[in-house]
């Protein structure tokens, strides 16, 4: 399984309007990508006011992210509507391989 991360800022006003185009538009579509093995959108304010959305995909392999992506699979995939929501955004995704998930995990 690989971890395909990104962020993006936005300002406080537009920040709600764009987990709702998450939660409601981009996210569903990305669903329908095979090998798409789930997503985690974390949120948090910044010292300068903006709110930073981290987003981190799984897939079950990088021709499962070339799928979603393209060939170039480290460039982001931004769509025009997150485009006018988000102040900035990483240009560039970082991938990781899951090597521990919360299913190899057993309780004490």
């Amino acid at each position: 399984m690989i971890a395909r991360v990104w962020r993006g800022w936005a300002s406080g006003s537009n920040a709600d309007a764009y987990e709702d185009f998450l939660r409601e538009t981009f996210l569903p579509a990305a669903a329908r990508t095979a090998g798409f093995g789930g997503v985690h959108v974390l949120r948090r304010s910044t010292s300068e006011g903006e709110v930073e959305v981290t987003t981190v995909t799984r897939f079950d392999s990088m021709d499962a992210i070339k799928t979603f992506a393209g060939d170039d699979t480290e460039a982001a995939n931004v769509a025009p509507r997150a485009r006018e929501l988000l102040s900035r955004f990483e240009p560039r995704c970082i991938h990781y391989a899951i090597v521990i998930s919360d299913q190899d995990v057993e309780p004490a």
